[in-house]
């Protein structure tokens, strides 16, 4: 990943931004005359100023010890780590002591001049490596940025749930679909074995009154005329078994 769409990078160069307006309104702050309107207004500015960028730099930090515990998972060496570790030193140096300098000015502004001065010479040595290493960041082409890429793999995280949530509920409605098809067959299923039931005692009694009938007749008949009427049963009972059974 190359630095300008590095995200560690692109937060660092924010926060330098920040920082290089912080030393030019500081450097202006110097120059206004002590107890003015526009220096009190000025002071309020830095002082705020100052507080927003040690959180951002803390902020920083904490990415940075959260990439030290598994370096080759980000695609860092120590190296790097301590690249970065260097440039948030500097950069809390430089914002810690502007804010010094700006509380020692409204604290006492006769006594407190030398001091300034001596902040202001301690920040202008200080710049000169952060300037060798802001062209540095330009030549370093594989860094991996740790705030972005945490933010994105929660997304990511997030998105993955929201659509496994979603193939989840799609499984579900199918699963009831099916459930309501399965009650609505076993009713119909139902339905069929009660009238098959009926039908069955139905035959059932019309047999049994037939052969009531074939008994008395049978009694009542010689002997040929029993074998005639027993073959005559015979075929009325396959007819009837076909009638019932087979159509």
């Amino acid at each position: 990943m190359s630095s300008a769409q590095d995200p560690f990078y692109i937060v660092k160069e924010e926060i330098q931004e920040s920082i290089d307006k912080l030393l030019s309104t500081f450097h202006q702050w110097e120059r206004i005359p002590v107890e003015t309107g526009e220096q009190v207004h000025l002071t309020k500015e830095l002082l705020a100023s100052c507080e927003s960028i040690e959180w951002q730099v803390d902020e920083l930090d904490k990415t940075i010890s959260v990439a030290a515990k598994d370096p080759a998972w980000y695609g860092i060496d120590e190296v790097e780590l301590d690249k970065r570790r260097r440039w948030t030193s500097t950069a809390h140096t430089q914002v810690s002591n502007v804010k010094k300098s700006v509380v020692a000015g409204k604290e006492s502004n006769g006594t407190g001049t030398a001091n300034v001065n001596g902040m202001r010479r301690e920040m202008m040595r200080m710049s000169n490596p952060h300037q060798a290493d802001r062209s540095n960041q330009y030549g370093s082409q594989d860094n991996d940025d740790f705030i972005s890429s945490e933010s994105d793999r929660q997304l990511l995280l997030i998105r993955r749930q929201d659509e496994e949530l979603d193939v989840l509920s799609a499984s579900v409605e199918r699963i009831g679909g099916v459930g309501l098809t399965i009650h609505e067959e076993l009713l119909a299923q139902e339905k069929i074995i009660d009238e098959l039931g009926s039908e069955m005692d139905s035959t059932s009694n019309r047999l049994d009154f037939v052969q009531k009938k074939v008994a008395m007749v049978m009694k009542k008949a010689s002997a040929k005329g029993q074998i005639m009427m027993i073959l005559f049963l015979v075929v009325l009972f396959i007819v009837l078994f076909v009638l019932v059974f087979l159509t």
